[in-house]
């Protein structure tokens, strides 16, 4: 699957400059109506190290109204957590109805990393396939969106990254001994998310794989596939989506941070 995807896709900066306001100021609009008709919404970030995961929610949430969503950024459970179901800790972090929560990473790194580097053991790792099915399932049913991200680079625009990154003093920090043994394991990592996307790709709960090799086109993408969703879901349940409305230009203070930000 993935081998297929074209990885040199991109967008002109003119170009990009021009659709984003529009883009900025639609999604605003639609959080608002979703928050109106109580209609929660899940948005999570999956993708290879350095693919653009953390500027990717950067650039989507800049002009979203900061009390209507929360960011979750997702880490190795905490002793207590492993006490629990593994998917409790995820269950908490479900947003109120009409609200929207952000997944920087998440529940699919019991299937990604915990599997090829052996945290999991096997027959576990294999019945989450089926939990988070279900789970995802569940909260569909109660009336929830789910936009499910997969920002895909090769294994040489990752390390192409991480030597930039390792270069400047303030971003070097980003890449860790163990994101390049990640690296190394590019071709078994691919594995892995060949069936994660195989096997968890459901009518209520689709994937969209991003040519994450040019930002602009990533971020284009990104925001065209939420406000897709946000207004499906919104159409089909009777709700009247707002108007368009014109856009002023951005001026320098709007423009995104795109020399030295980190991919990461």
């Amino acid at each position: 699957m993935l081998e297929t995807i074209d990885l040199t896709k991109k967008i002109e900066k003119k170009e990009y400059r021009r659709l984003l306001p529009d883009l900025r100021n639609r999604l605003y609009d639609l959080q608002k109506t979703c928050w109106d008709a109580q209609i929660p919404s899940v948005i999570l970030f999956e993708g290879w190290d350095a693919a653009g995961k953390g500027t990717s929610i950067k650039a989507l949430t800049r002009r979203l109204e900061p009390r209507g969503f929360k960011l979750y950024p997702i880490q190795a459970p905490r002793t207590y957590e492993t006490h629990m179901p593994w998917l409790w800790r995820f269950w908490l972090k479900l947003p109120n109805y009409g609200e929207m929560a952000i997944f920087d990473r998440s529940w699919y790194g019991r299937v990604l990393v915990e599997r090829v580097e052996g945290l999991t053991p096997e027959p576990e790792w294999r019945r989450a396939y089926q939990d988070i099915v279900n789970f995802e399932r569940t909260i569909v049913d109660d009336g929830y969106i789910i936009v499910k991200f997969w920002l895909h680079i090769s294994k040489r625009e990752q390390r192409r990254r991480f030597k930039k990154l390792e270069r400047d003093p303030l971003t070097a920090w980003h890449v860790q001994s163990e994101d390049w043994d990640h690296h190394r394991k590019y071709d078994t990592y691919l594995l892995a998310v060949e069936e994660m996307l195989e096997r968890t790709d459901t009518e209520w709960g689709r994937w969209t794989i991003v040519e994450a090799t040019n930002r602009r086109w990533a971020w284009v993408k990104m925001f065209q596939t939420i406000i897709g969703r946000l207004e499906e879901v919104l159409e089909s349940r009777g709700f009247e989506l707002p108007k368009p409305h014109d856009s002023p230009p951005e001026g320098e203070s709007d423009k995104p941070n795109e020399q030295g930000a980190s991919p990461c």
